[in-house]
């Protein structure tokens, strides 16, 4: 893997970002999730408050089946009912949940904690909640500890992210920071090689996670990677294409591929990790 830029790990950073957390214009703003799986698992979990749920009778049913010990009250009603609580055309699937959002963590304590995760997925202005939530739902099979974007230039928490990560964001957790190139500092500083995915990078994938602790760190479809946050990353790599290929990978698809090799590399070190 070629280097992009001489760094060290471990010191002091030299600024030091404002913590993470959720956004402000979200807090104690209830939202509708809908679906089996973003509300089951939004059931499951404990650090989830709900305020509400409403469901078709049959689709309460199945839900009783994969959350037996259901504590809050179903509310009834017919399909038309439960659809003109979420978005128009949403595959609600006859459920929908009014719940707060996540309290999430903010990225100093992530990785301070004694076995912080290996990898780690950085969204630079990744807007579509649809990208979001199908990178979250990636990290979770492949073992991404977080998922980090910014406050002014991602999704909000939402039944459409949720939706896409198919109850991964109950698992996963969704940090938003303010200022992008200060925080990979933080995470230098805590031990992780940031590795940004750019097309035009000279290297490919190969070793991608040999020397341990990596910030995968992808940019929007069509703009990629910012010039700043590029030249923040300690190397540039880019998945190989077939020459000629017709048309390019979208930023969740990427993901996937990337975090795939990472958990790849994981597997090889460690063998007795594997079932």
């Amino acid at each position: 893997m070629t280097k992009h830029r001489k760094d060290k790990r471990g010191g002091k950073p030299s600024h030091q970002p404002r913590r993470g957390g959720k956004p402000t214009d979200q807090r104690g703003k209830a939202l509708w999730l809908y679906g089996l799986h973003p509300v089951t698992a939004a059931l499951r979990n404990p650090a989830r408050k709900a305020v509400k749920l409403v469901a078709t009778r049959q689709a309460a049913e199945r839900l009783q089946a994969g959350v037996p010990d259901l504590t809050i009250p179903v509310e009834i009603a017919d399909s038309a009912s439960v659809a003109a609580l979420v978005p128009e055309d949403a595959v609600h699937q006859g459920l929908a949940l009014n719940c707060t959002p996540l309290s999430q963590p903010h990225i100093e304590d992530l990785v301070e904690i004694p076995d912080a995760p290996s990898a780690l997925v950085v969204l630079d202005q990744v807007t579509d909640p649809h990208n979001v939530g199908a990178i979250l739902r990636t990290s979770a099979v492949f073992g991404a500890g977080a998922v980090i974007v910014q406050d002014r230039h991602a999704p909000p928490e939402s039944g459409v992210l949720a939706k896409s990560a198919s109850g991964a964001l109950e698992h996963v957790p969704l940090i938003r920071i303010g200022n992008l190139a200060r925080s990979l500092d933080v995470l230098k500083q805590a031990g992780y090689w940031i590795v940004g995915l750019d097309g035009d990078a000279e290297a490919g994938l190969d070793g991608l996670g040999d020397k341990g602790k990596t910030a995968l760190v992808l940019g929007a479809e069509g703009q990629g990677l910012r010039r700043l946050t590029a030249e923040t990353c300690d190397f540039l790599v880019k998945i190989p294409m077939t020459p000629n290929a017709v048309g390019s990978l979208n930023v969740s698809n990427a993901a996937a591929v990337a975090l795939y090799e990472l958990a790849r590399a994981s597997r090889r070190d460690h063998p007795a990790s594997q079932t």
